[in-house]
Parts: structure tokens; C-alpha cells; sequence
């Protein structure tokens, strides 16, 4: 995030003041406003540090210009949403982006050595500088969080009170004030010195302040704060434990997405006027009551013909995940992969539709039976490709996909109907593996055992990261998705060198289970390099047939050999084996699981058992 450039006071239209003056402190893409700036977030414009704003006022301060609603109405049915809505790009000529509030409120001045909120420095209007001695201020370190995704100050009057009278110190009635400074003598937290003009109490440091019992043992819990909503503390606050954390941590706020493609019949735009009305639609089965709804609700002519509304009841009837009478989330959720997967595997022919057809995918015209010796089946060539990744929520401290109750923290105080997203268009190959050669391989003892070494590993992961172990999700680790997820990475790689995209705006979309074995490799960026038709020419199976072998001779060897190969754990907590980021580990933008689960060992084997990969048979020698 970088400060923007200097910029003329902004006027009406006959000369006055706009409804809103407020002062811009930094510009940000609209890709970061979902995925590392969203709502609830902390973000460093310069030496200052911001809270990004709930979405409350959004509707008032986002323009239809800079803020467009888009429709996916798959993700909008999974979310409970009429609409998605673009963020603000922070553009030189843009009237308003997101709104931001100061946090956290303490500050030090290196000068001085002043530890205090920031309106008491006195700073000048629209600077961030100690009144007295003209220097910028240093935001808080430190800030601290509870797993319900509450944030708060660090308590510096009870850290550095903690000796004496609870009473008195929590209340800040010792009559001193708080100076802090660095002794310089190390780089740890040793050499943060607090301590108080009072007299009553020794300088302390901030040493032992990120223990899980720190805050417990001063008796303090969280208050339930939101400072991102407001500055106002709720009544009876939340009492969960609170944990210190550094300001820049990524555990201070991590988003909640969810995504979706847009395929048909949705994927024509067509459906999208009527966006807020399939909720009543489909409480009725009948097509006389349905057009009955239309002619109530619409002028002649429809935005769609009768017929086509029923079809996209029945498709959307169609999608809703099998078994309980209320599916969970995370069911209905697999429903829309399975979908997408069925959709990618019968393509979806250009020739058969009109130019706003966002989902193209035909077979490739070359012969597919140059692939049966690498157990690759099914190539789609998916021409044009459309995703929609929408902000949910967010958590702090634990992972949403790690546990089954995990707290995520709305975006705002009352209920929206709609969530902020990004629209993703570009192109993509679609493969899948053999399933008669996949069945056969997944069950050999040798491959079974490596992949429940990563499974056991990743679990216990997973145990650790939940607030109780025995609500943790469980691993989706098997021999097949680490197949794919290794597999998507080599190709990754080797696309990046031959199709002229980096690495890093490819992505992979991942379909693993008992009845899919399917990758999706599609460009992952919202700009000029999301169409160049580079990546989709490599799905030809001449081409795929050599890049698979080039992959696959690449992926036997890495610079880290022997030790990436041999070594019993690697990655985040011994979650990968045969992994490292000299190989098959890739940018974060481009990979669904955060670069775990994966194993070279499954693909090409390993020294002591050549037979284990399943591409290993390819390979001469």
C-alpha cells in the first residue's frame, strides 16, 4: 500500500464541497481489498497504521460507478446474498474508496519516549507527529485478539502495573504516564522497555507478553470490541481468553472466501435482472404461479421467457446437495464443486452460443489417445472462464478451514444482503486422471502408508489450530489429492516457462474425491494477463503429452536433493514430504491449501521405491 500522489481538493459540481471530504491516507487494488485489506483488517499507510472500516455505510459511500454489483448466482444462493459488489479501486479520479478508522489508538514517540493514545500528542490536522517534538509517531506494536475475532489495545497500564494494586492500575489512576523506549542492546522483545512516571512500579519489558496465560494471569478477558464497526464497548463484553499479538501478524485477520465459476446456464448474464427474486421463485413449482410472479413484478417483456425461468429452477434444484433436509455449509459447498466438475468434464461448445457467454469449454481437436500411457484422460480446453471470489467473513487467530466451529466475524453490524467481491476472467485447461489406473494405484500398500504420513501430520495440525480438538475438520489428505495437488503444481511450473505466464497469475481449483480426479489450471489475475491464449493452447494433447513427461523429469530431481527427498517431514509442521519451495511449492496466490499436502514421491518415487509414483513408469532408468 503506498501513500498516493498529490492531489487537487476535490469540488461539486457548481464549486462546493463534496457530502464527503475525507482525507485519503494510501491506495490499495481492488484485489486486496477481498484478500488481504478486507473489512476488520489492519493496514501500514507509511508510519501509520488503519482499521478497515464494516460495510454499514458502504451502500452510501460506494458509487454504482467505482462499485459495480456483479451476479453469480450459484455463490449468491451458497451465501444467502441477492448481489455482489465490486470495491472501490483506488484510482487518481475516484470519489471515495474504503473507509478506514485509526487503530490501534496508542502510540509512542521515538523522541520523547511518550506512550500514549494518539489524540493526546496534540498532532497537528491531518498529521501523525508528536505536538511537542515535531516527530512522526510509531504506532503500536502490539495489539491483542480473541479467537470470537474481537481486537483490542495492549493493556500497557496493567503490564506495567501488574505488582502492584489491580484496582488502581486497571483504572489508570496511578497519576503518571506511560514512556516507552528500546534499549538497543538486542532485537527481542527483551529490549522494549515500558514503564510508568508514577514511581510506584519498576521499568518492565515486554518479555513473556505473547504467552497464551500473559493477559490471564493479570486478570484480564476479552471486552468484545469491534473497533473496525465502532469505538463503543458492548455490554458484558465476550470473557474469551485474549492473546497478544504483533501488529503485522498474519493472525491479526484472515479472510474467509469462497468462489465459485460461473458456468451454465447461469453463465450468459441473462438471469442476472432477476437477482433478488429467486428466493420467492422458488417456492413454486408450478409455471402458471411462476408466471403469475413475473407478470406481477415485471413490465412486458420479461427479462427472460417463461421457459428459461423454469430451466434455471430445475438447474438450480438440481445443484442442492443430496441427504439431509438441512445440508451444511460445507455440504452444499461440495455440491457446487460437483457441479462445476460434471460442467467441466461435458464442456460447454462456443459455437452453440452468443458473444456473452462467460463459460466456453470444448475438447481439444488433436488425438487424446496420446495421453492413455500417462494415465490422462478428459482434457478440456476452457476458452473463456469467469470466477467470482466473495469475502464471507473473516477469523482471527484460528483458521475457518480448520475447525468445524470456527468464529467468523461478520463485515458489519446489521445484515447485508450482499458481500464484496472480485471477478476473475481468463482461460484455463481442465484434465483429468484415469480412474481404472487411479483405483489401482491408491490402494498399494507403499502409497497409502506415505499419504497417511502427511494425513496424520496435517490432522494433528488441524487439532491444534481448533479451540477443541475434538470439532476439528478432517484432513482431506488422501493418496488422490495429494496426486492432484502435486500434480497441479509441476504443471504450474512448467506452464509458466512454456505458456508466457508467471507463476504467480496461474491458480489451481482442485476436484478430489471418491468420484472426481480432475485439476483446473486457469490464470488467477484480473488484468492484461488473463486472456493472452497462451495457457489454453497447452491443453492440445501433443502438447500436454510433452509438458506432463518435461514436468515429470523435473519434478525427479531438486536442488535440495537428497535432502527434500529423503527427509520425513517438510513444509508447515511436517504437513508435506518430498516438497520445498526449490521444487513443487508455489506463489500463495496460485495454491488452494497454503503449500501443504505435497509429495514428489507420489508422482515420480522416490530412491528406495521407484514404483511408488504414479507417474514413475514414464520415467527411463
Amino acid at each position: 500500500m503506498t501513500p498516493p500522489p498529490a492531489r487537487r481538493r476535490r469540488t461539486g459540481a457548481n464549486g462546493s464541497m463534496p457530502a464527503h471530504n475525507l482525507p485519503r491516507r494510501g491506495t490499495v487494488r481492488r484485489a486486496q481489498a477481498i484478500t488481504t485489506y478486507g473489512v476488520g483488517s489492519l493496514v501500514a499507510v507509511d508510519h501509520e497504521s488503519f482499521i478497515v472500516s464494516g460495510l454499514d455505510e458502504a451502500d452510501r459511500s460506494w458509487s454504482d460507478r467505482e462499485a459495480p454489483r456483479i451476479h453469480e448466482r450459484r455463490l449468491e444462493r451458497l451465501l444467502g446474498v441477492d448481489h455482489f459488489r465490486l470495491p472501490p479501486a483506488s484510482d487518481d479520479d475516484s470519489n471515495d474508496g474504503l473507509r478506514v478508522r485509526r487503530f490501534p489508538l496508542m502510540h509512542s514517540c521515538p523522541e520523547c519516549n511518550e506512550l500514549q493514545r494518539h489524540r493526546d500528542f496534540t498532532p497537528p490536522p491531518g498529521r501523525s507527529v508528536c505536538g511537542t517534538c515535531e516527530v512522526d509517531l510509531v504506532p503500536s506494536r502490539f495489539v491483542v485478539a480473541c479467537e470470537a475475532g474481537h481486537l483490542d489495545e495492549f493493556p500497557y497500564w496493567q503490564w506495567v502495573h501488574r505488582s502492584t494494586d489491580r484496582g488502581s492500575a486497571a483504572s489508570g489512576k496511578c497519576g503518571g504516564k506511560l514512556r516507552m523506549r528500546t534499549s538497543g542492546r538486542t532485537s527481542s522483545l527483551r529490549s522494549i522497555l515500558v514503564s510508568c512516571t508514577c514511581g510506584k512500579v519498576p521499568e518492565v519489558s515486554m518479555e513473556g507478553s505473547f504467552r497464551r496465560s500473559a493477559l490471564k494471569d493479570l486478570g484480564l478477558t476479552c471486552r468484545g470490541t469491534r473497533p473496525w464497526l465502532g469505538t463503543s464497548v458492548p455490554a458484558g463484553g465476550c470473557g474469551r481468553p485474549l492473546r497478544t499479538l504483533q501488529r503485522g501478524s498474519s493472525s491479526v485477520w484472515q479472510p474467509v472466501l469462497k468462489s465459485a465459476l460461473s458456468i451454465p446456464p447461469w453463465s450468459s448474464g441473462r438471469a442476472d435482472p432477476l437477482a433478488g427474486h429467486w428466493e420467492k421463485l422458488r417456492k413454486y413449482d408450478d409455471p402458471a404461479r411462476v408466471e403469475a410472479y413475473l407478470d406481477a413484478v415485471f413490465d412486458e417483456p420479461w427479462p427472460l421467457s417463461l421457459d428459461e425461468v423454469m430451466t434455471l429452477l430445475d438447474a438450480e434444484r438440481e445443484e442442492e446437495a443430496e441427504g439431509d433436509a438441512a445440508p451444511s455449509f460445507d455440504h452444499r459447498y461440495r455440491a457446487l464443486r460437483n457441479k462445476e466438475y460434471e460442467r467441466l468434464r461435458a464442456g460447454n461448445d462456443e459455437s452453440q452460443h452468443s458473444r456473452e457467454e462467460e463459460f466456453v469449454c470444448e475438447s481439444p481437436l488433436g488425438d487424446q489417445s496420446v495421453l492413455d500411457p500417462l494415465g490422462v484422460t478428459g482434457p478440456m480446453l476452457v476458452k473463456k472462464l469467469r470466477e467470482v471470489r466473495a469475502l464471507k467473513a473473516f477469523t482471527r487467530l484460528v483458521d475457518a478451514e480448520s475447525t468445524t466451529d470456527a468464529k467468523e466475524m461478520p463485515l458489519s453490524e446489521k445484515p447485508l444482503r450482499w458481500l464484496p467481491a472480485m471477478e476473475v476472467r481468463g482461460e484455463g485447461v481442465f484434465l483429468r486422471l484415469s480412474e481404472e489406473r487411479l483405483g489401482i494405484w491408491e490402494k498399494a500398500p507403499a502409497v497409502a502408508a506415505r499419504a497417511e504420513r502427511i494425513r496424520t501430520a496435517h490432522q494433528r495440525v488441524l487439532e491444534q489450530r481448533a479451540d477443541d480438538p475434538s470439532r476439528a475438520v478432517l484432513s482431506p489428505a488422501t493418496p488422490r489429492m495429494v496426486l492432484l495437488h502435486t500434480l497441479a503444481h509441476v504443471l504450474v511450473n512448467e506452464w509458466s516457462l512454456e505458456s508466457g505466464y508467471p507463476a504467480a497469475s496461474l491458480r489451481e481449483r482442485l476436484y478430489a474425491a471418491d468420484d472426481m480426479a480432475g485439476v483446473l489450471v486457469y490464470t488467477a489475475t484480473s488484468d492484461s494477463a488473463g486472456s493472452l491464449g497462451g495457457l489454453v493452447a497447452q491443453g492440445e494433447p501433443e502438447l500436454l503429452d510433452r509438458t506432463v513427461r518435461s514436468a515429470m523429469r523435473r519434478a525427479e530431481w531438486c536442488s535440495a536433493d537428497p535432502l527434500c527427498m529423503e527427509a520425513e517431514t517438510s513444509g508447515t509442521s511436517g504437513t508435506n514430504l518430498a516438497a520445498c519451495h526449490a521444487c513443487v511449492m508455489l506463489p500463495e496466490t496460485s495454491c488452494e491449501h497454503n503449500n501443504i499436502i505435497l509429495d514428489r514421491g507420489l508422482l515420480v518415487g522416490t530412491p528406495d521405491n521407484p514404483d511408488l509414483g504414479f507417474f514413475a513408469h514414464i520415467l527411463g532408468g
